[in-house]
């Protein structure tokens, strides 16, 4: 996961510029092709993620991730020779059906993992999703200086090989697939999504990416309105955003600490409460060592939440239906990344602390939500047998 998510973030922070190689000038024109063609792989994603995982479930996990993978070596190598607007949007688009990695590779864990382990082993797939866009940046940034934009997606081709070859190489294939299951074992879709709390955990998922995804379009121009300076704001949003995504992995990690001690119902409410009040500080803060606070407990609690979150669903979830399921679950995390940029940033047209304030409502009233909705029918962890049972 970390080796994949580092290749496709090597060379998407810098769609805008690859844009004006392709010869479109006006800056509203290339705000226009970045926005449709950075969310239409999520989006396609999203909708088709349930129906890759339902075939995981049916012929193994590794043979339909190993297919997404080197349908993206050739994709990015296709990239590398675009020289329209319109053929990069076709690719990112068809990228956006090859996908499902993420989804299969969380289902691969959750199935590879003893039911105790699942919050361990989904949490440390969440730091790698967390840490490669930390790292990813840095190193397409300086490649794209030496290399040129369009070698870049070359050396993203030659990263999802490596991806590849090691899932290829050292992961081994466990649980049921086709040639296992039973006959009348099938789980159907409506069957998934009429698991308890499944469709709660769907939204609280969707919610919890919508407000983390926030960020991103508008941190430089909040940090403009503050008073830093050109150079300023660039350091400065370095900085921040490296203190979230630190913050994430961390709190992905905690959640399999503390699953063990509290009820998931309590951890999601008390964490997502955690990221409401940070996310109101950063709103009224302008120093930056205050920003830094505000984002380090926003991005604890966010991390915090959002594995638990899986966890509880995968808990649910049968062994023959986890890729349908997290499929649905990773799905109901990509439409919130597609949809966050664009809700953000129609909001950051009025005013942009509004942007923070308003996801701090929305995280406290999802907490609200599940403390009072949530259901607690199982415990997380296994407990020993007794002499009743």
């Amino acid at each position: 996961m970390f080796v994949g998510f580092t290749g496709f973030t090597l060379v998407m922070p810098f769609l805008a510029l690859y844009f004006r190689e392709l010869g479109v000038t006006g800056t509203a024109d290339v705000a226009l092709w970045t926005g449709v063609t950075l969310g239409v792989t999520p989006l396609i994603a999203a909708l088709c993620s349930p129906f890759w995982g339902r075939i995981g479930d049916r012929f193994g996990n590794k043979i339909l991730v190993q297919r997404s993978l080197v349908s993206f070596i050739f994709v990015m190598v296709a990239m590398a020779y675009a020289n329209a607007p319109w053929q990069l949007f076709a690719l990112r688009a068809l990228q956006g059906f090859v996908a499902g990695y993420g989804a299969l590779s969380i289902a691969m864990v959750a199935r590879s993992a003893p039911p105790e382990h699942m919050a361990k082993a989904i949490g440390a797939v969440q730091v790698a999703q967390r840490i490669a866009p930390a790292f990813g940046p840095v190193v397409g940034g300086v490649l794209a200086s030496t290399l040129g934009l369009r070698n870049v997606f070359f050396v993203a081709a030659v990263i999802y090989a490596l991806a590849f070859v090691l899932i290829t190489v050292l992961y081994r294939e466990t649980g049921r697939t086709a040639e296992t299951a039973l006959d009348g074992q099938r789980v159907s879709f409506s069957n998934i999504l009429a698991l308890e709390n499944f469709l709660l955990l769907m939204a609280v998922i969707f919610a919890l990416q919508m407000v983390d995804r926030s960020f991103g379009p508008v941190l430089p121009l909040h940090l403009e309105e503050l008073g830093y300076s050109e150079s300023g704001v660039t350091v400065a949003a370095g900085v921040l955003f490296s203190v979230l995504a630190i913050a994430g992995a961390a709190g992905n990690r905690i959640a399999a600490m503390v699953l063990s001690r509290a009820s998931p119902r309590a951890l999601i409410a008390s964490s997502t409460l955690t990221s409401s009040a940070a996310l109101g500080l950063f709103a009224w803060a302008d120093a930056l060592w205050l920003l830094m606070v505000a984002l380090l407990l926003f991005g604890l609690g966010i991390g915090v939440a959002m594995t638990t979150a899986f966890t509880a669903a995968g808990s649910t979830l049968p062994r023959e239906a986890h890729g349908a399921g997290f499929g649905f679950l990773t799905g109901a995390s990509l439409i919130g990344s597609a949809l966050s940029p664009m809700a953000s940033g129609l909001v950051a047209a009025q005013s942009i602390p509004v942007v923070f304030v308003a996801g701090s409502v929305v995280l406290a009233v999802l907490a609200i939500v599940v403390r009072r909705v949530m259901a607690e029918p199982y415990e997380m962890e296994s407990a020993p047998p007794t002499d009743e049972t």
